[in-house]
């Protein structure tokens, strides 16, 4: 996630940016960030998660996006880019700047990455809240295979699930389906684990 140069940007010159840019781009207080540059382990991971569900979806209505889908977010606004969106039955867009955006997603991931997890985890998670759909969220490390699930229990209360390993799995309740670590993670290769070797005088 790249900044641009230092100025103030209005939501019309935004606009007009994304529409002329075939790369994705996210405003924010006139601020405009350029959202090219993920990993090779980060693309393969949103690849393997995004077929892992249309699979599972099969013949039940739903929809599975990857990260070229706009997303409202009603107090994060105008809208976002996850790495995947998930709804079931009609999506509902509405026309923003001349482009069109999802305003019911049911399930949003981000794969994450040292520059951007605690804002995904944090605030992005907060704004998130915002979509009135929105009941299910997944966090997909990259440096080892450990998914944390966020589920919605009420406006303020969501509750908090992991898998770590590959053997690892989650179950979807907005889905009813079951999601696998194994496949997620298929042909990744993780960093090795750094190990630190403490010297002891005798």
């Amino acid at each position: 996630m790249t900044a641009q140069p230092e100025r103030k940007y209005t939501l019309e010159e935004y606009f007009e940016i994304e529409r002329g840019s075939e790369e994705k781009f996210e405003f924010w207080d006139g601020n405009i960030w350029c959202m090219a540059g993920a990993s090779p382990e980060h693309e393969r991971i949103v690849i393997n998660a995004g077929a892992h569900l249309r699979e599972l979806f099969r013949g039940r209505g739903c929809s599975v996006f990857g990260s070229n889908l706009k997303v409202k977010v009603p107090v994060y606004t105008p809208y976002r880019y996850p790495d995947l969106s998930v709804y079931c039955g009609e999506g509902i867009y509405e026309t923003m700047g001349g482009m069109d955006v999802l305003t019911n997603p049911q399930m949003l991931i981000e794969v994450l990455s040292a520059s951007t997890e605690a804002f995904d985890r944090g605030e992005k998670f907060t704004y998130y809240k915002s979509i009135e759909s929105f009941t299910e969220y997944l966090l997909i490390a990259v440096t080892r295979p450990h998914v944390t699930q966020f589920i919605k229990q009420s406006e303020r209360e969501w509750i908090q699930r992991e898998a770590i390993g590959m053997d690892g799995k989650l179950f979807l309740e907005t889905f009813g389906v079951e999601i696998l670590l194994s496949e997620i993670y298929l042909d990744v290769e993780f960093p090795e684990p750094s190990q630190n070797l403490f010297l002891v005088d005798r």
